[in-house]
């Protein structure tokens, strides 16, 4: 397991690991519920609350992804047979905002700006959000609520990361709560150090993490281990990476590791920054774990935006235009390149294959889309 797990390797979390693993720091996990029995995260997953059904808790997960999620961030390892996360000695938060079925509702919004706000006043300093809702099914009231309680957590001293979307490839359509003012939109790389195509692009897009060819429990009630993709698993790295960062200096604010995050990561090699592919560019924790972290910054000041004056979201019409559509996306334009390949870019393909056992099963994505909820989360 642990020789699949490439990126640990990219991002030399052996010798980070050294200096910080994670201790110390609580990672709130917005998901489908985390399973607290799974040997990688035996000790790690605090008791957590459901918002779609509370009476099943957030200790139950039938989906899988919150789990795998979880593991990606903080887990053990195993004794080399699972899971090592990449801030090993952190500790979960579950907060569920996807119900088991169908019948539990098809429109979690609601959940998730409760548990925003859940997370806000918690313990927790990271709000991991491996989903994301995409523009035309969030309304525009919802999206102000989502905007209300991100606001009330930055000014908390929170951190926040979601997921921009698998559907670059497709239709690329902004999602939320990436798209907040105020959240760390986080897009995928794969070994190469480029985005890949499945990753939603545009101005949303705040860093980028490995998120291709990343080995998770495998979902959905298969058994096993699972190779996997999406920005899902990049979200869940880059919270790892704030996760080792605010561990060595724990007297940062969110707004302050973002910073440093920013700062030190892989810059794209041509045109803008930030990228529309990979933001500010790929993360690379170690510079300020090893290294000198340099200045973090105001703790009040937002680097993306200031949380109290948002700038306006941007629109499905103001993404497509800037080419990040599935014909520019697939092209891999160098601006996506990360300047220093020996860090961080990491990725695999669009199909899931069971590691463990003969077969082979086809998912798709691995982010949590609210479209899917009518029929079950899709991958």
């Amino acid at each position: 397991m642990r020789d699949r797990e490439w990126y640990l390797d990219r991002m030399r979390a052996t010798e980070m690991w050294k200096v910080s693993t994670g201790r110390g720091i609580t990672v709130a996990v917005l998901d489908t519920g985390v399973i607290p029995s799974v040997s990688e995260l035996t000790g790690k997953v605090l008791p957590g609350k459901n918002f779609v059904e509370p009476k099943r808790g957030a200790h139950k997960d039938k989906d899988g992804h919150g789990t795998a999620m979880a593991m990606l961030i903080a887990g053990n390892g195993a004794n080399g047979q699972g899971i090592k996360g990449l801030a090993p000695d952190a500790h979960i938060l579950p907060l569920t905002v996807f119900g088991s079925s169908k019948e539990s509702g098809t429109n979690s919004v609601p959940a998730l700006v409760a548990a925003i706000r859940y997370a806000a006043d918690s313990e927790a300093r990271i709000i991991n959000m491996s989903l994301a809702y995409e523009y035309f099914l969030v309304d525009e009231g919802e999206r102000a609520q989502i905007q209300a309680a991100v606001d009330y957590a930055v000014g908390r001293g929170k951190l926040l990361l979601a997921g921009t979307g698998n559907r670059g490839d497709k239709g690329n359509d902004v999602g939320y709560p990436a798209a907040t003012a105020g959240v760390a939109g986080i897009g995928a790389v794969d070994k190469t150090s480029s985005a890949t195509k499945f990753s939603v692009s545009g101005p949303q897009v705040a860093l980028a993490a490995p998120g291709d060819d990343i080995p998770i429990r495998c979902v959905d009630g298969v058994p096993g281990y699972c190779k996997s993709n999406g920005t899902s698993q990049a979200t869940a790295i880059a919270s790892a990476s704030a996760a080792l960062i605010w561990s060595k200096h724990p007297s940062w604010t969110g707004n302050q590791v973002l910073r440093v995050l920013m700062n030190t990561a892989a810059k794209p090699t041509e045109g803008k920054v930030p990228s529309r592919y990979i933001g500010y560019g790929t993360v690379r924790p170690r510079l300020a774990v090893l290294g000198d972290p340099g200045d973090p910054g105001p703790a009040d000041v937002n680097p993306l935006v200031a949380a109290r004056s948002p700038k306006k979201s941007p629109s499905p019409s103001a993404s497509k235009s800037g080419g990040s559509g599935s014909a520019n996306a697939s092209k891999q334009p160098t601006s996506s390149v990360a300047s220093e390949k020996s860090d961080d870019g990491k990725g695999t393909g669009t199909t899931v294959w069971i590691i463990v056992g003969a077969g082979v099963v086809v998912l798709v994505g691995a982010v949590l889309l609210l479209r899917r909820r009518a029929a079950g989360i899709r991958r």
